[in-house]
Order: C-alpha cells, then sequence, then structure tokens
C-alpha cells in the first residue's frame, strides 16, 4: 500500500488537474442570472425600500454564510492534519478568497439601518430606556466599525492561508503544513468570536430586547452545514468531468457525509439548547422571542426547520449507502442548502411579521442575486489554481484512500 501511494504522489503534477473548462461556462451563467436578478431586486427597492432592506439583510447572512464557513472548515482541515480535507481543499480556498468580494455585500445595508434595527431610530431609542443604555455600543458608526473588523480578521485568514498553500504547492516545503496548522489554531477561535458578534450585530440586535449566549454557535454552526453542502454539490460537479473523474471516491463522499451529519446534529443541539435554556428560565423578556415562533402562524415554519433541516437529514445521513453514493448525498445537501435559507428567514422576518409569514417576491429575488455573484465569483477563483494541491503532505494518501 505504501509504494501505490508513493508512486500516486509522484504522478501528482499540477498541470494534470487543471481545471475542467466547464467551470467557466459556470462563471458565465452565474453572473448572468445575478445580474437580471439585481436588476429586478433594484426595481423592487425603488418600489418598496422596507421590504427591500429586510429581505436584503437575509439573502446576505445566507450568502455570506458559504464562504465563511469554507474557511472555517479550512482552518479544521489544517489543524486536524486529516487526509479528508486535501480533496476538497481548492473549492475552500476559492471560496474563502471571495471574501473581499463579499464584503462588499455589506455595504448596501448601510441606508437603511433606520428601517431595519430600532438602536438605529433616534425617536425610538429617545422612548426606550433599555435602547438607551445599549446605545454605546448598539449605535451605526460603531456598528460599521465592528463590521470592517469581522471581514478584516476574516480576510485576513483567508489570504494568509492561501499565500502559504500557494507557497506549499511551489516548493513542497513540509514545514509550511505546521505553520498552516499553527495559524488555524487560533484562527478558527477568531473565527468563532467574529461569527458570535457578527450575529449579534445583524440578526440579534433586530429585537434588542432579547438575547442568548448560545445564539452565535448556532448561526457559526449553520454557516459550516451551508459551506459543506456547497462543497459536496461542487465535488459531484467536479467527479463527473475530467481531470477529477474517478479521483474523487466513494470513500471521499463518504467522509464528507459523516461531517455534515456531524454539523447538522450541532446545530440541533445549539437550537434545543437555546430552546430548553429559556423554556427552564420562564422569564418574560426571554420568552417573547419563541412566542410567535411557537405559538403563532410561525410555527409551522418552526416545524419545517425541525423536520427537514435536522430530522430527515439525520435519518437519511445515517445511511452509510447513502453516503457513499453522491448522486443521493447531493439531494440531502441540497434539502439542506434551501433550509439555511429557511432557517435565517426564521431568525430575521418574525422582527418585522410577528404573527405570521410574509413571504415577499424580494425575498427570493435578492438570495437569487447575491448568490448568483457570489457563485461567478468562486467560479473565477476556482479557476486560478489546480484542483489538488500538489506539495500537501498527505496527499498520496488522499488519493489512496480506500
Amino acid at each position: 500500500m505504501s509504494g501505490t501511494s508513493t508512486s500516486a504522489a509522484v504522478a501528482v503534477r499540477p498541470a494534470d488537474y487543471a481545471p475542467p473548462a466547464a467551470i467557466a461556462g459556470i462563471e458565465r451563467r452565474a453572473f448572468a442570472i445575478g445580474t437580471v436578478a439585481l436588476v429586478l431586486a433594484v426595481i423592487g427597492g425603488v418600489l418598496n425600500p422596507a421590504q427591500f432592506f429586510r429581505s436584503y439583510l437575509v439573502a446576505f447572512v445566507y450568502c455570506l454564510g458559504v464562504p465563511l464557513g469554507c474557511l472555517g472548515i479550512a482552518m479544521l482541515h489544517h489543524v486536524s492534519s486529516g487526509a479528508w480535507g486535501l480533496m476538497i481543499r481548492r473549492p475552500l480556498e476559492a471560496a474563502a478568497r471571495t471574501l473581499p468580494w463579499t464584503a462588499l455585500f455589506f455595504v448596501p445595508l448601510l441606508p437603511g439601518l433606520g428601517k431595519l434595527y430600532p438602536w438605529a431610530d433616534a425617536a425610538r431609542v429617545a422612548a426606550d430606556p433599555l435602547l438607551k443604555h445599549q446605545a454605546p455600543f448598539l449605535n451605526a458608526p460603531f456598528f460599521v466599525v465592528r463590521a470592517v473588523i469581522y471581514f478584516a480578521i476574516w480576510t485576513g485568514l483567508a489570504l494568509v492561508l492561501d499565500r502559504l498553500s500557494r507557497r506549499e504547492d511551489a516548493t513542497g516545503d513540509p514545514g509550511l503544513s505546521r505553520r498552516m496548522r499553527l495559524l488555524s489554531a487560533p484562527g478558527l477561535a477568531l473565527f468563532c468570536l467574529c461569527g458570535t458578534f457578527a450575529s449579534i450585530d445583524w440578526l440579534m440586535s433586530l429585537d434588542s430586547h432579547w438575547s442568548s449566549t448560545i445564539y452565535g454557535f448556532y448561526l457559526v454552526g449553520g454557516m459550516v452545514v451551508s459551506a459543506l453542502a456547497f462543497v459536496i454539490l461542487i465535488g459531484l460537479f467536479l467527479a463527473m468531468r475530467p481531470p477529477m473523474e474517478g479521483v474523487f471516491k466513494p470513500v471521499h463522499f463518504h467522509d464528507y457525509g459523516k461531517l455534515l451529519l456531524a454539523f447538522v446534529v450541532l446545530w440541533a443541539y445549539f437550537a434545543v439548547s437555546q430552546l430548553i435554556i429559556m423554556y427552564q428560565g420562564n422569564i418574560a423578556e426571554e420568552v417573547t422571542w419563541y412566542r410567535g415562533r411557537l405559538l403563532g402562524g410561525w410555527r409551522f415554519v418552526t416545524i419545517a426547520l425541525f423536520a427537514l433541516h435536522f430530522g430527515l437529514p439525520f435519518l437519511l445521513l445515517l445511511s452509510r449507502d447513502l453516503k457513499r453514493n453522491v448522486r443521493k448525498l447531493s439531494i440531502v445537501a441540497v434539502l439542506l442548502l434551501v433550509m439555511r435559507w429557511v432557517d435565517v428567514y426564521w431568525l430575521a422576518a418574525p422582527a418585522f411579521s410577528p404573527d405570521h409569514p410574509h413571504l415577499h417576491w424580494l425575498d427570493v429575488v435578492l438570495p437569487v442575486a447575491l448568490g448568483g455573484v457570489w457563485v461567478g465569483l468562486f467560479a473565477r477563483q476556482l479557476q486560478k489554481r489546480p484542483l489538488l494541491p500538489a506539495g500537501a503532505p498527505g496527499l498520496a494518501e488522499a488519493l489512496g484512500h480506500d
């Protein structure tokens, strides 16, 4: 077995794993779809500015979840030094490299802060003692400064890791793998810390009278689910075309399916833990957030989240055969990507429509717009590097994985 692995390592040349031309087609189609949807969204924004900003917030947080989740998975791979991550390192790195562009998606939210957040409305702050108390932290200038810090940290981690990975390809220096591991360990802590504060700023502060210490972990866990589902779909796309056809094996997707199952369970654990703590406490200020979601018209969305974001994927991903069948696994991935949008919508929209869901056409168009643009950016980045990290230690083990 070791002889086979060694020969496989010698045979890996970057030129042999150039991205397929079909990725350029994805780039063109994604940008075209995103542009058309953006035009429609702008028209909707002119006609209904308040709804535009509400829908845009959900679309922004949802679309940001994929590149951020990919950055987290990449750092988890470096920390664990597992061969499982080498086959998907290039898609993870390509997604993380879009973060500087994704940061620009945040800018259109700024004119709508007063329409989204109670703390950004001077009249409401003046009339609410709690909002006055929170004003030193929840105010527009500091809100923007914090967002800049979040994106600077996320982007810095992504670009430094990418530069080290590029140098590893060029030199084959095994010490670079250790440097990436040493950076990723504190990087994961910073990633979770920034994700927690960003979730407080962007979503939890929609209702400044409610708070939860688990909220940030809940959202960060969901972002990793989004990223894993997306990477599985990209893996299917690449596995059906040269040069990765025959390189991706069922056992690789089995690994990604197990990782997806783990994070689906982790997401559910955070969700249930938050609910149990609020239920046991039975404090009026804390249960208001759940009242409409559990007892009002939103309860059907809550049931759908439990059934389709956790229950059904959990049962399906228990199957070894399903995890090794990439087409069936991809159906679960598509379901989870859809339910990730439902989850973000469920987190944000009740702040504006507390009694029942009010789905607007902008709620659909804006995720397509931002998602189309982001997929185009991702496809452009994926074309810039060979699909396998030829200089990475352990690549022979990953290729010979049975």
